[in-house]
């Protein structure tokens, strides 16, 4: 691994917030495409959750166990995580438009067969084929972000999108838990998949990449080009060479940001899967509770998300570096994660819960790590960067439910998948605290 010897030659990026803002810009249509990612990672992480609201019903009609379940929550992650680096290409190669639509569409289609299955076999086989297609979603959020976004602005931008991962969960918990109590499980995934078909096809007709999109101005595009946007990199057609994942390798950087996010995902994965299971079978919760309780940690991520893009890009704005501004939260939410571990010291469920929405508000914080992604990527490479770095934190998806049932299996509680997430939080501290170093974008050398 080696860090980028030539420190001088710091990508504009780094200096663009220095640039301040025009009084008045002529259009805003950055921040239409960003609402546009926002409602796609929504459904992108509905369409994950919903199996694990779904799976208390499911697995009493199924007759499925722990160890069954575990493998099934995990199977999502399998075929996701190893799709990430072809899908980071894909985004590069064919833009944020056709591969998120396509994405979008068939990962949807393939959530409403969910509601068909019969059994273990069929469950596992859908969320393998959900995971693949939902690869391109998040190298094609980074790679929308960087080109519609200043530097200046892109902390919050980033966080902005990343909290659909959690409110989409805030917002549909409830009416999930009725769907499939008043109806039955398999009617949760009819409709979220459904839904996500018909904004597939919404957004192949209204996104576009900035030089592609007839109503943003040239005055927004001058200005997103000066603060660091990649705006022209939008055209770029790259052709994929297994040298390129080797080349970024050789970066700390890189590797910082994929042992953080490993280790972050591991406590996202614990409340995408068995944390309504953690609340009905150990906590011994209502249905109603749990649809209050549920809800509780996902605000928090999404306040954690949000406060800390607000405050890099405050940071940024006000002098500080880039490269403090954009490690400050990876650290405190990564340290901050470890008080997960505390759920093992009480009985009482209000305060199991504030104590998970505080770890949960930690995550949030930690998850700004998109941001420093699109401030290390290569401009030739931002998809295949996010590809490879959200390849890591979706390992931590593999194991994570799978490690857990095992736990439930072996001890018939979840204490020590409590301490096994606080001990990835402070592997993630490490990482981002001693690995990562000096946040710049890399310069490939030339062939």
């Amino acid at each position: 691994m080696s860090s980028n010897p030539d420190i001088q030659a710091i990508d504009a990026t780094v200096a663009a917030p220095a640039a301040a803002a025009p009084a008045r810009l002529s259009s805003h249509r950055r921040w239409f495409m960003l609402s546009l990612l926002l409602i796609a990672t929504i459904i992108n992480y509905v369409d994950r959750v919903n199996i694990s609201i779904a799976a208390p019903f499911m697995a009493k009609d199924l007759g499925l166990d722990k160890v069954q379940m575990g493998l099934i929550f995990s199977a999502f992650a399998w075929t996701y995580a190893f799709a990430l680096v072809p899908a980071g290409f894909i985004a590069d190669r064919f833009g944020s438009r056709l591969t998120y639509g396509a994405s979008l569409i068939s990962w949807s289609a393939v959530t409403v067969c969910q509601g068909m299955a019969g059994g273990f076999a069929s469950l596992f086989g859908l969320r393998l084929a959900i995971g693949a297609m939902e690869a391109p979603a998040f190298p094609a959020n980074s790679r929308a972000v960087t080109v519609w976004f200043p530097a200046r602005e892109r902390g919050m931008a980033s966080s902005i999108y990343v909290c659909g991962q959690y409110l989409g969960t805030a917002l549909f918990t409830g009416l999930l838990l009725w769907l499939a109590t008043t109806y039955d499980w398999r009617h949760v995934f009819y409709s979220t998949g459904i839904v996500g078909i018909l904004f597939g096809i919404a957004w192949l007709y209204l996104y576009r990449d900035p030089l592609n999109c007839k109503k943003v101005s040239k005055q927004e595009l001058d200005y997103i080009e000066a603060g660091g946007g990649l705006v022209k990199s939008s055209q770029d057609k790259n052709t994929f060479k297994w040298a390129q994942i080797a080349e970024l390798l050789k970066y700390r950087q890189v590797w910082a940001i994929c042992i953080g996010k490993f280790a972050s995902t591991s406590a996202l994965y614990f409340f995408l899967t068995w944390f309504p299971t953690y609340l009905i079978e150990e906590r011994h919760l209502t249905m109603v509770k749990v649809g209050i309780f549920a809800v509780l940690p996902f605000i928090g991520a999404t306040v954690g998300v949000l406060l800390a893009g607000f405050i890099a890009d405050w940071m940024i704005r006000r002098g500080v570096s880039l490269s403090f501004a954009r490690k400050l939260p990876l650290v405190v939410g990564s340290a901050l994660g470890m008080s997960i571990m505390l759920v093992n010291f009480t009985d009482s469920n209000e305060v199991c819960i504030a104590l998970l929405t505080i770890a949960f508000f930690a995550q949030g914080i930690a998850s700004s790590s998109w941001a420093a992604v699109s401030e290390v990527a290569p401009k030739e490479l931002i998809g295949l960067t996010g590809g490879i770095t959200s390849l890591a934190a979706n390992i931590g998806g593999i194991v994570t439910p799978i490690v857990i049932g095992q736990i439930l299996h072996l001890t018939g509680n979840f204490a020590w998948a409590f301490w096994f997430i606080g001990g990835m939080a402070c592997i993630g501290t490490l990482s981002y605290s001693l690995l990562l170093g000096r946040i710049y974008r890399i310069e490939l050398k030339a062939k």
